[in-house]
């Protein structure tokens, strides 16, 4: 889509096709399955051959497939870490593409195919920008890093965790990480009427919880008081109608703020009163998903199991819970939580598999205010906020490597292309590639200078 007041920039073919090729590769993460080392292949070696000056004048270090690029500056320190995906999830139905998801089909307007926002688009605009800065001598006045994990859907164990530890290992400590997260919204955020870009300062964290309890079985023609069917559902409901409280965080309290000059009224007026009306203005977000999500520890019943027969009591069921936790909250505190709602004893409650706490908020300071810059540059209409990223990123392993975190990119995007991340006909257009590659350019160009 094309917004007002965003610059005209756009791709040509042979840049649009650069990206498709990426989205041919099938690098696809699964968690019951070992990654296509053939297809993370096909994409190294795209990567190797279409960014020839990255190549030759950046330092490589492999971990797996995940990709640490070092750009060496000409004066002590670093000047920032930016981070994107190679891996990509998996397709449910793919008879409901109009093009197939792996095709890397370019027509006039757009660029089709699974990864063309979340997130080959991120990495391969960062390349380009290298590429073209390079080629015009270009060389950062202090040490870049590009870090391109495999396995950031599958949570970065592999990836962003080595690499991360490879920083901290060379005591890397910079001004900016920049990764995915935000985007610049329009007819999203209720009452606004320009353009909202969402540069995030941190994430909430994570945790499943897996409720389970044990009965004795026996035939279904003489049950008992209740079942452990009975009992895990009954549990769940309790979970899921006592939500965690609504809470308004600095961070959001400070998106609110800024967000002020894109609202219509009442809702400009409303904001002004956020600092002193706190449990109002929450309330009011807590009506819809997408605005309760930064109010709240979210809350989501998403498994249940029991039984084996319809006429067979069952013997044990189980149920998972996955929460996304505010800053404030803990995991501990989720767990906690959950014990005190259920208030049963038979039913065992734990936390399944990894979990992650809430992530450091960084302030803004100057290296928002450069992004903030140059996204009201790269599309001018624009009302720059902040606010915290409601999912899960690479970022989170690189926790306190950088004094500001910013999660952002500059596409711009409605309600029906959010449906597409991670769903059906993902797409990103031409003008949002030529903006994405842009915005990458005058990130790197600040922190460059010529003749290098």
């Amino acid at each position: 889509m094309t917004a007002t007041g965003t610059t005209a920039t756009t791709v040509d073919d042979a840049t649009a096709q650069r990206l498709a090729a990426a989205l041919r590769c099938v690098t696809v993460s699964r968690d019951d399955a070992d990654a296509d080392e053939v297809e993370f292949d096909r994409l190294a070696s795209l990567l190797d051959n279409e960014f020839p000056l990255v190549h030759t004048h950046l330092e490589l270090e492999r971990f797996g497939h995940s990709r640490l690029y070092r750009w060496p500056g000409t004066e002590p320190g670093t000047a920032a870490v930016l981070l994107a995906h190679q891996d990509v999830v998996p397709v449910d139905d793919e008879q409901r593409w109009t093009h197939p998801p792996f095709a890397g089909v370019v027509d006039d307007e757009f660029i089709w195919g699974r990864g063309a926002i979340d997130d080959k688009s991120r990495m391969l605009a960062i390349l380009e920008a290298t590429e073209s800065l390079l080629a015009e001598g270009r060389r950062p006045r202090r040490t870049v890093y590009f870090a391109f994990g495999h396995d950031e859907e599958i949570f970065g164990r592999a990836g962003a965790t080595r690499m991360a530890a490879r920083l901290r290992e060379l005591e890397v400590r910079a001004d900016l990480l920049l990764d995915e997260g935000g985007v610049i919204t329009q007819g999203v955020a209720d009452g606004a009427t320009t353009p909202v870009a969402s540069i995030m300062l941190g994430e909430k964290g994570w945790a499943t919880v897996q409720l389970r309890t044990t009965d004795t079985g026996g035939h279904s023609s003489m049950p008992g008081r209740e079942t452990a069917v009975g009992r895990i559902a009954r549990a769940v409901a309790r979970i899921q109608d006592h939500p965690m409280p609504l809470r308004l965080t600095p961070v959001i309290a400070d998106m609110l703020a800024r967000m002020r000059p894109a609202m219509a009224e009442p809702r400009r007026s409303a904001l002004r009163l956020a600092p002193i009306a706190g449990g109002v203005i929450t309330r009011m977000m807590a009506a819809r998903p997408q605005t309760e999500a930064l109010v709240r520890t979210t809350t989501a019943p998403t498994v249940i199991r029991g039984g084996v027969k319809a006429n067979v009591l069952p013997q044990r069921a189980e149920a998972l819970v996955n929460f996304r936790i505010l800053p404030g909250d803990s995991v501990a505190g989720v767990l906690e939580h959950c014990r005190r709602v259920v208030a049963d004893p038979r039913v065992t409650i734990e936390v399944l598999g990894t979990a992650s706490e809430p992530s450091r908020i960084t302030g803004p300071g100057p290296a928002f205010d450069v992004i903030a810059d140059i996204t009201r540059a790269v599309v001018p209409d624009a009302v720059v906020t902040t606010g915290i990223v409601p999912g899960a990123t690479d970022s989170r392993h690189y926790d306190g490597l950088a004094t500001t975190r910013c999660n952002f990119a500059p596409i711009v995007v409605d309600a029906a292309d959010l449906e597409r991340i991670h769903g059906t006909d993902e797409r990103l257009s031409r003008a949002n590639y030529g903006r994405l590659i842009e915005f990458n350019r005058r990130v790197l160009a600040h922190y460059t200078s010529a003749g290098g």
